[in-house]
C-alpha cells in the first residue's frame, strides 16, 4: 500500500503495527470501538495485554506525540478497556496501556514504544 494514499494517523497506524509484530506482539484488535471511545491497537505479548494508543506527527513543534495522551484520553482508553476487558476478552492476561510515539519527517521515521505509559 503506498504511504501517500494513507493519512498520516493511518501510516502511523501501519507503522506501530509493524513494530509490535517485529517483537512478537500478537495483533488481537486494530481501531477497537465501543460507544465510549476507541483504541488504536490491542495486542498480546506472553501474558500482557496491550492497549496501545498511537500518536503520530511530523514534528515535536507542539511536544511529543506521546505528550498528546493527556488525562482525558487516558481516561477514555481506560474505558473502552473494560468494555474490552468485561466481553470476557483477555481473559487471564495483565492489562497495560502503551504509547507509541511516531514522528514521521520526510522519509525518515523514529518510533518510541512507551510501556505502561499510564495506570488504570
Amino acid at each position: 500500500m503506498s504511504h501517500e494514499r494513507l493519512s498520516l494517523g493511518a501510516r502511523g497506524e501501519e507503522i506501530a503495527v509493524r513494530y509490535l509484530q517485529d517483537r512478537r506482539f500478537k495483533i488481537l484488535e486494530r481501531n477497537f470501538a465501543t460507544p465510549i471511545g476507541e483504541i488504536d491497537v490491542i495486542a498480546r505479548q506472553g501474558r500482557t495485554l496491550a492497549f496501545i494508543e498511537v500518536k503520530t506527527r511530523r514534528s515535536n513543534a507542539f511536544g511529543s506525540p506521546a505528550e498528546a495522551v493527556g488525562p482525558r484520553k487516558q481516561r477514555q482508553i481506560l474505558k473502552t478497556a473494560k468494555w474490552y476487558l468485561a466481553s470476557g476478552q483477555g481473559r487471564g492476561l495483565q492489562p497495560r496501556f502503551d504509547v507509541i510515539s511516531i514522528l514521521v519527517q520526510g522519509e525518515n521515521v523514529q518510533v518510541e514504544h512507551i510501556p505502561a505509559a499510564f495506570e488504570a
